[in-house]
């Protein structure tokens, strides 16, 4: 009669299935496959092991086979299974798929659960679930514009290039001024944070005044020099590029990572930059602030202190501001450029390759 293929334990195969065959911690399905196993291994016939074991010839069969083919991780594990028929037929999913990332309804500018489910005759459930599964979500937009700087590549390369492999001898400054910053006075008072609801501010606001704040990061200690000012014209750069010259060691070449707003390209302003030769001044590519680190930190003072703040004054708001530059200096903290200059490029390659391809508006 015939009983399968003929199964050769090794010493340390028999250990371990004698093992799993005792059930000690160990999942009542591999009990029963290493009872069949070492039973085949002695010579027993299938229909006497389903017997001693308690289940069918067809169970015996399949785990013999599986052993015999792929040792002990095939019994370990189960095989793949082909799981349900899917609901929603393959067509469909593709036609929202298409609709969702290729066209746009009628009179709205993106899809909601419910037009497109109306659209394509399902659930806004369904709708919900195919864009969960692929990472859509048409509600969400962020800005994006790729820089047309013809200098890009060698701009970027350069700034980079002071991020990753500062100079010695020499300290590196992003620099950058936050304009117009409000001084905004609510028109309530807001309810307190307490479990279960957030704080709350009025919606309108009363405008006191507004300041500009210069700073400039230091990037290996993280150290902000910064100040406040009523306008940001070339008058007020060359006042803080003076208060820079002011606060750092003086036998340090400067070397200054800024945007090309044209105050910062002003004649007098260059005439200045020659006159004090320590400092080198690094343009970043046109449209690309995001190349600029103090701009991260602005992101902080923004979160952290001024969005939420109230302010009765122009002169209460920049007292806030440097107080928040002088706790920042307690115990600075460094932001660290880990992107590479060639992975950069390659995304923003990616990206003009796919902007050509798109129609124009």
């Amino acid at each position: 009669m015939k009983t399968g293929p003929v199964l050769t334990l090794t010493d340390d195969e028999r250990q371990t299935l004698a093992s799993w065959s005792r059930g000690r911690s160990t999942p009542a399905r591999l009990v029963l496959r290493a009872k069949i196993v070492l039973a085949a291994a002695e010579g027993t016939m299938n229909k006497d092991i389903a017997i001693q074991v308690g289940t069918s010839k067809k169970t015996v069969s399949l785990w013999r086979h599986r052993f015999a083919e792929e040792r002990l991780p095939g019994i370990e594990r189960d095989a793949p299974r082909p799981g349900r028929t899917p609901s929603i037929p393959t067509a469909t999913v593709e036609r929202i798929l298409h609709l969702t990332t290729l066209e746009k309804p009628t009179a709205a500018t993106h899809w909601s659960t419910r037009t497109l489910a109306k659209e394509v005759g399902v659930s806004k459930a369904t709708v919900q679930r195919i864009w969960s599964a692929h990472g859509l979500k048409p509600h969400l937009g962020k800005t994006f514009k790729v820089s047309n700087d013809p200098r890009f590549a060698e701009k970027l390369r350069d700034v980079v290039g002071l991020y990753l492999n500062p100079p010695d001898h020499a300290l590196v400054l992003s620099c950058d001024e936050k304009s117009q910053i409000q001084a905004l006075d609510r028109t309530q008072k807001g309810l307190p944070l307490v479990p279960g609801r957030c704080g709350t501010m009025t919606h309108d606001y009363k405008r006191n005044g507004t300041t500009t704040l210069f700073a400039a990061i230091e990037l290996v200690q993280g150290q902000v020099i910064g100040t406040c000012q009523p306008k940001h014209r070339h008058q007020e750069w060359i006042k803080f590029l003076q208060l820079i010259d002011a606060q750092t060691p003086p036998h340090l070449d400067l070397h200054l990572i800024v945007d090309n707003y044209a105050t910062h390209k002003h004649p007098k302003v260059k005439r200045w930059i020659a006159r004090h030769p320590r400092f080198q001044v690094h343009f970043i590519p046109t449209s690309s602030s995001w190349l600029n680190l103090v701009e991260r930190w602005f992101r902080e003072i923004t979160d952290k202190r001024i969005r939420r703040g109230t302010f009765r004054s122009v002169p209460q708001l920049i007292e806030a501001i440097m107080a928040y530059v002088d706790h920042h200096n307690e115990a600075p903290t460094p932001f660290t450029w880990t992107a590479q200059a060639d992975v950069i490029l390659a995304k923003v390659a990616r990206a003009k390759a796919r902007l050509d391809k798109l129609p124009s508006v």
